[in-house]
This record gives C-alpha cells, structure tokens and sequence, in this order.
C-alpha cells in the first residue's frame, strides 16, 4: 500500500513546488546521494572486509576478542555517533579545545560538517553489514582452495584476491546491499551534518512547505533508486553459483612481527574511532548534565519501551503466521505472498510515513464524514496515533522478525509432528508441546532485533507520532537540532545500551 500510494502521486504533481524542487532541490539531492553511496560503499567494503578476513584466517593477538567486539558499533546508531563526533572533532569541539588549551595550538583539523565526515561516520556505523556477513563466508569457506592455490604457486594475498573473495561475493554484496539501504534510510546523520538527501527534503517538503503532493513524488523517485540498486545487485550475480566447504580444518596463518602488531593495531583503531570515542564523549556530555535529567526522561524512555515493544510483539506475531502459513502451504503463492509481505524493509522509513500517512488521512476524512457531529475528534481518530506508528514499524520491520522465525520453524520437520499427532496432540496443545519449545529461540532473537530497531528507528517517530509524544530519539532529534550536544548524550547512552546485549549476542553467534 504505502509504495503503490507514493508510486501514484506522480500521476498528480504539485507542479509550483515540484518547479522550485527540481531546479534548486533535485540536482544537489542526485550529487549527494550518489557521492554519499559510492564513498560509504568504498570504505565499508574496505573496512569489512579486509578486518572478517583478518579475524577467520588469520592469528594474531586478541583475535578471538575482536571477533565479537567488532559487532559493537551496530549498537550505535548513526545519528548518535554523528553529533557526538562533531561536537569531538568540530573547531569548537572537545578535542581541539583541548589542543589550544593543553599545548597553544593554533592549527585547524580538517572540518568535519563536509562530505568526507558524512561518509566516514555512516562507514564506521555500517560496516558491521558487510563484515558479519563476509566472516560467516570467509569462515565456512574451508581452507582446501587456499591450500590448492598455494601449491599453485601463489601466497596468501594472491588466494584473497583470486580465491576467497570472488567465493564471498554473494555474502559481501548481501551486506552491501544493507548498507545501501541504511544509508538511503537515514534521517538522523545527515541531518546532524545539515547534508541534504532524499530523507531530509521528504521531511521539509511535508514540514516546511506544507506540501504532501511534493513529499510523497519525492518519496516515490527514492523508492526507484533503492529498487535499482535492489536489481543491480541481482543483475550481478545472475548465472553465478557459489559453494562453501565448511568450517577450517587447518589451522589459521600465523601472523608475527609486525604483521601481527599491524592486524592488531588495525582492529583497535576501528573500534577506538566507531566505539569507544564517541561512547567516551557521551559519557562525558551525560555526566556534564546529569542534573538536567527530569522526570519527563521517565516518559521518554517510557514511549520508547511500549512503542518498540509492542510493535516487535506485534511483528512477531504476523512472523510466526506467514512462517506457519509458508509451512501448510508450500507453493508459489505462498512464497510470492511471504516476499511481499516482507519487502518492508528496503523502503525507508520516510517513505512508509508519507505512504501510510495518506490513506490514512483519507480515511479519517471518511469517518468524519460519516460521522453525525463531523467533530475535530472523529477527523482525528486515527492520523496521530500509537496505532498507526506500530502498523508503519511492522511493515518496516517484518522481514527482521520473520528470517529468525523462519529459521526455527525448518527445525520441525514433518516426522515431528506426525510423532506428536499419533500421540493425540493437535491445535494448542500440539503448538504448546512441540512447537513452541523449539520456536521460542527464534521467537527470543526476532522480539529482540525488532525491540532495538524500533528504539533507534527515527523518521517514522518524528513523522507519525502524536502531538507531545516524544521518545528517545525523538527527543535526540530536537536537543541536536538547536545545537544541544550534551543534553542529547544520555537519551542517546539509553539507546547503546539497549542495543549492547543482541549485539554481542550476535557476534558471538557468528564466532
């Protein structure tokens, strides 16, 4: 519904503000999207890569440590890292404060509200994508090919090139491709940055020029470009079919000297600059205004707890239908409707707010017209409302839910429940016996990812929310909007930490 509603907003143009859009707006929102995505993709791949290949083949000191910890910045969302990095880095910043204070510096750092920082900070957010991903390939690959290469007469970096990689690509472009729509997604970072993208001219076409015609064609044009990308990918690896040999049987190439001290240094400098500075500057800000820090923070953290948690309830729920209906029905129409249901996630969340946002309008104007006192109350029955934020996080982060609870649910084969019926179990007894003991993993990991999407999620709370019903990012939003870094630092440290745990989680899933 929402792509369809936004697809056919181009059928009917505002052709007053779409003039002002596409001569002052529409050139500099192609240069920056296009430049951001092939800075990002250059150094995620880079930094992804190179450090999952660094921890599954080699060994070095602290290896089995960096495996898990290089997770961690998926536990920081962008837009956090970006205000806590400019007010680090910026001329005015701790840092170079810090410089002409301590030694009577006079230089300048290189600014960071640029292109180069916008791209450096969504890199170190995101590169957790691709190198997850590219571990669990480099991993799994087996180590004969690399063994048959080297008898070939080639060394370890020729088997990387030749060898390992071209065998990873499927892995390496699946997390590519996430963080392609990541970056289109977001609203937070570049906002930070004042850097202007599709998410941020859909926000003021509907804010500042009151135009929704215009914000849902603007809508519309970035759901192309993630479609195009989602196909370019496809297209890329059409007639190519990858296989794995397993886990290493052989032991990992020994790194010594100073190749060692270089891997090391190379995962500490990652997680030094994507981690543990910007968490230090949080620190440090939450402790400079911790008497700031209210009642009001009880009904911040509030909002943010039911809203996530009832929609990763929500959304799990519909996960365990269409697994369940995949299951009793296997078919083309099943796997067509599955796909369907679960393409939420490739579509920004701007866009879902503009394309739910719509219908729903229409449909309370229908209720206020049918309505016999056509009161303000009835035209507002349901735009505002917590309902209609959680059916735009269960569209948006359905898929998340359902790959886990998918996966759970191959566990029970059909042996298992014939097993259960022959013994007299059969509708909720048969689900509470057998099923949910071997779903309840699966069921665990989807509530948990949908919970912390939903709490650092932006656009869709700022876009959809009821009047005054603000949430921790919401309220991050507005204190880094004025220029209000550190008042921003603890709702922001209560993100990372409800993120920390299914991170870590994670990464040791993949070790």
């Amino acid at each position: 519904m929402p792509v369809l509603v936004v697809s056919t907003s181009l059928l009917h143009p505002d052709l007053t503000v779409w003039a002002h859009i596409a001569e002052y707006v529409l050139p500099d929102l192609l240069v920056n999207t296009a430049s951001l995505l092939l800075g990002v993709s250059a150094l995620t791949l880079c930094i992804g890569v190179g450090l999952a290949w660094l921890v599954s083949v080699c060994d070095f000191p602290g290896r089995r440590a960096f495996a898990w910890m290089l997770a961690l910045p998926m536990a920081l969302p962008a837009y956090v890292a970006a205000f806590a990095d400019v007010g680090m880095l910026d001329f005015t910043g701790t840092l170079q404060t810090w410089l002409r204070a301590t030694f009577d510096w006079q230089g300048q750092l290189p600014p960071v509200r640029s292109r180069a920082g916008v791209i450096c900070v969504f890199s170190l957010s995101l590169y957790p994508y691709v190198y997850l991903l590219s571990r669990q390939a480099f991993s799994t690959q087996g180590k004969r090919a690399l063994e048959a290469a080297q008898s070939l007469g080639y060394s370890p970096w020729q088997g990387f090139w030749r060898i390992a990689l071209p065998a990873a690509r499927p892995w390496i472009a699946g997390g590519l491709l996430l963080v392609w729509m990541e970056t289109l997604a977001d609203f937070g970072t570049v906002s930070v940055f004042n850097f202007d993208t599709f998410t941020t001219a859909i926000y003021k076409s509907w804010f500042a020029l009151f135009s929704m015609q215009a914000a849902s064609q603007l809508s519309a044009l970035l759901v192309l470009l993630v479609l195009l990308l989602a196909g370019a990918e496809s297209w890329l690896r059409r007639r190519r079919k990858f296989t794995g040999g397993g886990k290493n049987a052989a032991s990992h190439y020994q790194l010594h000297g100073w190749r060692a001290a270089a891997a090391f240094s190379a995962c500490c400098l990652t997680l030094l600059l994507a981690f543990f500075l910007p968490v230090a500057q949080l620190l440090a800000w939450a402790l400079q205004t911790r008497d700031s820090v209210d009642a009001r923070y009880l009904g911040f953290i509030g909002h943010s707890v039911l809203l996530a948690g009832g929609s990763a309830l929500a959304a799990c729920a519909f996960a365990l239908i269409l697994a369940r209906t995949a299951r009793l029905y296997p078919g083309n129409g099943t796997q067509l409707m599955t796909k369907l249901a679960t393409l939420g996630y490739a579509i920004p969340g701007s866009v879902l707010a503009v394309g739910i946002f719509i219908p729903v309008a229409w449909l309370d104007t229908q209720i206020a017209s049918l309505s016999q006192t056509g009161g303000s109350s009835a035209q507002m029955f349901l735009r505002g409302s917590v309902l209609v934020m959680m059916l735009a996080f269960v569209i948006r982060f359905l898929a998340v839910a359902y790959h886990p609870v998918d996966s759970a649910m191959q566990r029970i084969s059909q042996n298992h429940e014939d097993a259960a019926r022959i013994l007299g179990l059969s509708g909720l007894r048969l689900f509470h016996r057998l099923h949910w003991g071997m779903l309840k993993g699966g069921l665990f990991t989807a509530v948990l990812m949908v919970f912390v999407d939903v709490m650092k999620e932006m656009p869709i709370t700022l876009m959809l929310r009821p009047f005054g019903w603000d949430t921790l990012s919401v309220r991050i939003f507005e204190m880094t909007s004025e220029g209000m870094w550190e008042n921003a630092a603890t709702p922001a440290l209560a993100l990372i930490i409800a993120g920390l745990l299914p991170v870590i989680l994670l990464g040791r899933q993949h070790q």
